[in-house]
Formats: C-alpha cells, sequence, structure tokens
C-alpha cells in the first residue's frame, strides 16, 4: 500500500485540494479486517481518539454479522461517553430556492422549469420565526440556493432579523447557514453577524463523478466548493459542517473521504468540522440520479456507526429525509442532532395545514413530517433528554477538539444540566400536560444522576426560577 501522509503541518497546505481518489480506493482495497484489528480499532475509538484511514477502511470492509454488530454496540457506548442521551432539536428554515447551479440530484438546479422560486422577504421571514418560535424551536439553520441575491450581507441581514423575532417567551438563540461557498471576506461578514455553525456539503467527494452530476453554476467547480470552509477557517470562522449526499456514489469511499476532511481540518487549523451530515438522496423536482449507488438501510446504519467511531468528538446530524423508522434506530449509533416539525416549502410554517409535499416547492421530499411535540414525546418516551442548549456557542465554549471530548466532567458539568433546563423552559411554555408530566419525570430522573451537589443545588434553584417565568439562564 501507498503511504499518505495524514497530517499536514506546513501553512501551504491551506486552501489546497486534498481529496485523492486513488490514495482513497488504495485504503479500501488494501486494508484487511481481521477480527483482532477491527476489535483494535474500536478500543482506540472508545478511547476518544480519532480514527485515521486505515483504521476507518478495516471497520467499512468488516461484512461478517458479529464484527458489524461490534462496530455498532462500540458507536452506542462511545455515543454514550461522549454525548450521554442527549438530542439536540433544531428546525430548517428555507429562505430561497434562486439557484445557478445544475446539480442532477436537485429540485432547485436551474434548468427546472418547473421550480416555483421564491424568497422569502423581512415581514415572510419574521412570520415563518414567529411560528417557529410558537412551537418551541430555539435552533434554526436558514438554507438558500446558490444565487447572487443571496450574498453575504444579504444573509448577515436575515441572521439579524431572526435574532430579532420574540415572541412571548419564544426567542431563536442560535442560527446556523447552509448556503453556497464565500471568499474569506464573505465568510467574516457572516460571522460577524453572529452565526453558529456554516456548512457545506461536498455532495460527492470523487472529482469525476462531481462532474457527472454538476453540469453548470459555480458549483461545478470541485476543488473549489472543496476548499471552502478552508476559506471560513482562514477568517475566523472555525465552526463549521461538512457532510456527503449518499446515494450519488460508492458509501465506502465518501464515508473515508469525510474522515480525509476531517483530518484535513486538524492538521492545517488544530480544529475538526463541528457536525458531520449524511443525507441520502430522496425524491425531488427532475432529479435524475442512477440508483445503482443508493445505499440501503443496513449500509446505512452501519457508515454512521463507523462515522461515530471515526470521529467521536463531532457532532452527527440526521434529518428529516429519513423516515421516523430509521431516525429511531439510528440515534442510537451516533446521531446527536436531528429536526423536528420540519417543513422545507418556503413559507409554510406560518400555515396550519401542510399534509401535501409540493416538490415543485422543495428541494426534495421530506420522510419524517411528525411535529416537533410528536417527536419530543417521542425521545422522552425512549428515555432521550431533548435539548434546546446553546450555551457552549453563546458562551465561547468552541473551537478545538470540541469541549464535550476534550474536558473531564463535561457532561455532567454543563450539557446535562444545561439540556435540562432547556426541557424545563419547553415544558412550561409548550408542552401538553401529558408531555410535561413524562418530561418532569425524565429531568428527576438526569438530576438523580448528577453528582455535584453544588451543581445539583445551582440546576434545582434555576429550574424554581423558570417555573416563576424566567428564561435563557444556563451553566
Amino acid at each position: 500500500m501507498k503511504f499518505y501522509p495524514e497530517h499536514y503541518k506546513i501553512k501551504d497546505q491551506r486552501m489546497k485540494p486534498f481529496i485523492d481518489p486513488e490514495e482513497i480506493w488504495d485504503f479500501i482495497n488494501n486494508t484487511k479486517p481481521t477480527k483482532e484489528r477491527v476489535r483494535e480499532v474500536i478500543a482506540k475509538s472508545l478511547n476518544k481518539e480519532r480514527l485515521n484511514l486505515e483504521e476507518t477502511a478495516a471497520l467499512i470492509n468488516a461484512t461478517d454479522p458479529e464484527l458489524v454488530e461490534e462496530i455498532k454496540q462500540g458507536a452506542k457506548d462511545l455515543k454514550t461517553k461522549v454525548y450521554g442521551n442527549r438530542i439536540v432539536l433544531f428546525a430548517p428554515l428555507y429562505v430561497g430556492n434562486k439557484c445557478t447551479n445544475n446539480c442532477k440530484y436537485c429540485g432547485f438546479r436551474a434548468t427546472n422549469k418547473d421550480a416555483v422560486r421564491q424568497t422569502l422577504s423581512d415581514q415572510e421571514l419574521i412570520k415563518e420565526v414567529e411560528a417557529l418560535e410558537d412551537n418551541g424551536q430555539k435552533r434554526l439553520i436558514l438554507v438558500y440556493g446558490e444565487h447572487k441575491h443571496y450574498s453575504p450581507e444579504f444573509i448577515a441581514e436575515n441572521v439579524k432579523t431572526v435574532y430579532n423575532v420574540k415572541k412571548g417567551n419564544g426567542e431563536i438563540r442560535r442560527v446556523n447557514i447552509n448556503a453556497a461557498p464565500l471568499e474569506i471576506d464573505g465568510f467574516r461578514t457572516v460571522k460577524e453577524a453572529g452565526i453558529g455553525t456554516y456548512q457545506v456539503f461536498q455532495e460527492t467527494y470523487h472529482p469525476e463523478e462531481y462532474k457527472k452530476y454538476h453540469l453548470g453554476g459555480k458549483k461545478r467547480d470541485f476543488d473549489y466548493r472543496l476548499t471552502s470552509l478552508d476559506r471560513a477557517q482562514e477568517a475566523g470562522l472555525d465552526d463549521v459542517g461538512i457532510g456527503a449526499l449518499f446515494g450519488l456514489y460508492d458509501w465506502r469511499y465518501e464515508v473515508l473521504a469525510m474522515v480525509r476532511h476531517t483530518n484535513h481540518f486538524e492538521a492545517c487549523y488544530n480544529v475538526g468540522p463541528h457536525t458531520l451530515s449524511f443525507p441520502r438522496i430522496q425524491d425531488a423536482s427532475a432529479i435524475d440520479v442512477d440508483p445503482k449507488y443508493m445505499v440501503n438501510d443496513d449500509d446505512f446504519v452501519k457508515l454512521i456507526a463507523i462515522l461515530r467511531l471515526a470521529v467521536p468528538y463531532t457532532g452527527m446530524i440526521l434529518t428529516a429525509r429519513e423516515s421516523q423508522q430509521v431516525r429511531r434506530e439510528v440515534m442510537a449509533f451516533g446521531v446527536s442532532q436531528i429536526d423536528g416539525g420540519t417543513k422545507i416549502e418556503l413559507g409554510s410554517y406560518k400555515e396550519t395545514q401542510n399534509e401535501v409535499q409540493n416538490l415543485n416547492r422543495e428541494q426534495f421530499a421530506i420522510s419524517d413530517n411528525r411535529s416537533l411535540a410528536e417527536i419530543i414525546d417521542e425521545l422522552i418516551e425512549n428515555e432521550y433528554l431533548p435539548s434546546f442548549c446553546t450555551a457552549c456557542y453563546r458562551l465561547g465554549r468552541t473551537g478545538e477538539h470540541f469541549m464535550e471530548f476534550s474536558v473531564p466532567g463535561f457532561i455532567k458539568r454543563f450539557c446535562t444540566p444545561n439540556a435540562i433546563l432547556t426541557l424545563a423552559e419547553y415544558i412550561e411554555d409548550y408542552a401538553t400536560p401529558e408531555t410535561g408530566e413524562k418530561a418532569w419525570k425524565i429531568i428527576d430522573k438526569e438530576i438523580k444522576g448528577l453528582d455535584n451537589e453544588k451543581v445539583v443545588g445551582q440546576l434545582n434553584e434555576r429550574i424554581g426560577k423558570i417555573k416563576n417565568g424566567e428564561r435563557d439562564m444556563y451553566f
């Protein structure tokens, strides 16, 4: 096997292409997954150490059912160690679907003449945010097509507008962005507006396959997109999210490429991505994708478990593209963030009914269309701790290696108490009496699991203040 250095320590590697398909396939084709090796790799991950490409390839190539179950169990154990039983909740908010790109898998593609193009006005944006706040949302991701209308200045103004919307006890405390790659100055502009994570998904990390799917527009430039979040890092925006669209190319390759992307960030900037995303191809208006690379449910669960083991400290997002059955299963193996009450037709949150999806107004079809309240209720039934926490980002606890990973006792000192406080707010402001009763039992159970008497005392005091009407308290 050829040797490829995984860590670049010299500055001139920054903002240069770093994906070598031959390297990735070399690892996949030549790594032998013996039982002993796979178990060594799992043990390394359970020690909260990031995996290299060879180690990740060993997990990818393991097909023995016994080893696959051990991979999944390892991911489950690791997730419990790093994240506890918290699941962070958010909602996507589509602001505009104008697009100059021509991507064969996307309903927003420029050549789709059936698409109904729209960009929310300030007032429409405010109405959407108010509707989301009425349901209890605290975290949003604003989504845009790639178009000159959606400049860094436009996005920054949207972010400021969203933060200023207050309805009752409702407010948005974190705004993430999923939009086109920007130049360094553009990333500085959106950072100054107070955004959280900036997501840019590579879609497929294979350069030749990438060309087949991207037929026009700026997005056709593979290298420009690949290095987009390097420019964010150079702009001082170190809170970034990466992802691949599974179903465009061989899932094994994409998983290894995402790990390579993570390694690149750590080597060049000393900080990995904040989140990983792994959406699967879904139906869309004017979609044109060869089904040969579609990922079945078994492989999908396996790849999520592998990614959790490969990057122990990184948040993993699973969206409502997936069915509630799939989401229920994979939350155990690595997913730490999900969306709830999702509507991706522009302007649809303010509507009381959205029973029929209109693909001419959406980027793709969603599978889990349950309300936020229904999802929270199920999470509680399954003994997860729903969380809307935004404390770390607002207090500057971000950056190198995600603090939950690097600071002993971080979960019990900060994460669990903050999740409890946000759930207590939700109970008081939005939950039905039935859900509230179950949620308080979960909170009582979580408090009993905390071993710091000082934290417990402070937590109970703040819960009392929430019951008396105070909001937005955190550790």
